[in-house]
């Protein structure tokens, strides 16, 4: 076990929300080493992006982009911060993290807290070079026009990040949901893409990010909506409001429920993003991975990348580089050329 390996276990033993606290101030002061540079059958891209490996941090570690120094010297391939508001908001009253140990899961009712635009853009602005770093995009819990919010976030963070992502699936804002019903989605997307710059050359890509929560019809339906406004990848999902077999004693706490047993839900998910973008949408999974293995399931199911984050929590930062060791001993193994011809061949 790994010196990060064994501060993440010694982590574990603090309540959740006091340990997410301590890993940022870890990662913001202590000399972490630079990382080797990755397999080359690693290699992949989803949205106009290059990314040296497919292994990417979804959004909820770094919600202010204050801690991207540390972060980038775990042997991401991408990393995502946020979300963020454009005003700063408290969120949800605590206690509202917990972890479920017998379940290597975790509940959060976060509520988007975050230190707002300013802040966030001020991450930015020092974040290490050579790292891609996204955005993750919320709205305000007492905003009256949400879809505002997402475009305030866009143009005031343009140029900052690589990617952006439009976060419209988090549970724990009242009503945020409801913006994946077409007619609300439309609206979003549509102004989204009228704030987006013109000229496609510098124009930075934008994803959307979706629940696990959704029919395969609902899916799809999401999928044609991403197309016709020129969304450039779908995040497959968020934390989900199941709560199947769960056996720890906060089981029945509220909020987004991550980590294993989000797995089904999620890959579930994603083979159906995958039916129906049939190779027009890049696509991302996110949910419950693990291991090589859960990653590998996500890469042959069509995802051109995953993200974790929860499994984090129980498996240490070492997670990132054992992940990555085992896709690319099983891309050799299968006869790919690469991460991404791996993903392709589903389709």
């Amino acid at each position: 076990m790994s010196l990060s390996d064994l501060g993440a276990a010694a982590l574990r033993r603090l309540d959740p929300e006091t340990a997410h606290g301590w890993a940022i101030t870890a990662l913001k002061t202590l000399p972490l080493p630079q990382p080797g540079p990755d397999d080359p059958v690693l290699a992949t891209h989803v949205g106009g992006l290059v990314l040296s490996n497919p292994v990417g941090l979804a959004a909820g570690l770094d919600k202010n982009a204050e801690a991207l120094a540390g972060l980038s010297r775990l042997g991401f391939g991408f990393v995502e911060c946020g979300s963020v508001t454009p005003l700063p908001q408290a969120g949800n009253p605590r206690p509202r993290l917990f972890r479920l140990s017998p379940d290597r899961a975790i509940i959060n009712r976060m509520g988007f807290n975050n230190r707002g635009l300013e802040a966030f853009a001020s991450g930015l602005a020092d974040r290490p070079r050579g790292t891609v770093v996204g955005g993750n995009l919320g709205a305000n819990k007492d905003t009256e026009d949400r879809a505002a919010d997402y475009v305030a976030g866009l143009r005031r963070l343009d140029g900052l990040a690589d990617y952006f992502t439009i976060n419209i699936s988090s549970p724990n804002t009242p009503g945020l949901r409801a913006l994946q019903g077409r007619a609300a989605l439309d609206d979003l997307l549509g102004r989204v893409a009228e704030a987006r710059r013109p000229d496609a050359a510098g124009r930075v890509p934008v994803f959307l990010k979706i629940a696990p929560d959704l029919s395969a019809t609902e899916i799809g339906m999401i999928v044609e909506a991403a197309l016709a406004h020129g969304i450039d990848a779908l995040i497959v999902s968020n934390t989900t409001l199941e709560r199947p077999g769960l056996t720890s004693p906060d089981a029945g706490e509220s909020g987004g429920l991550s980590g294993e047993p989000l797995r089904p839900f999620a890959q579930a998910a994603l083979v159906a993003a995958a039916e129906a973008s049939a190779g027009r949408l890049p696509l991302i999974g996110v949910g419950g991975i693990a291991s090589g293995a859960d990653a590998w399931a996500r890469i042959r199911a069509g995802a051109c990348a995953i993200q974790i984050y929860s499994a984090l929590i129980y498996e240490g930062p070492g997670l990132v580089s054992r992940i990555k060791s085992d896709l690319a001993a099983r891309v050799r193994a299968e006869g790919f050329s690469s991460v991404l011809a791996a993903s392709r061949a589903t389709r």
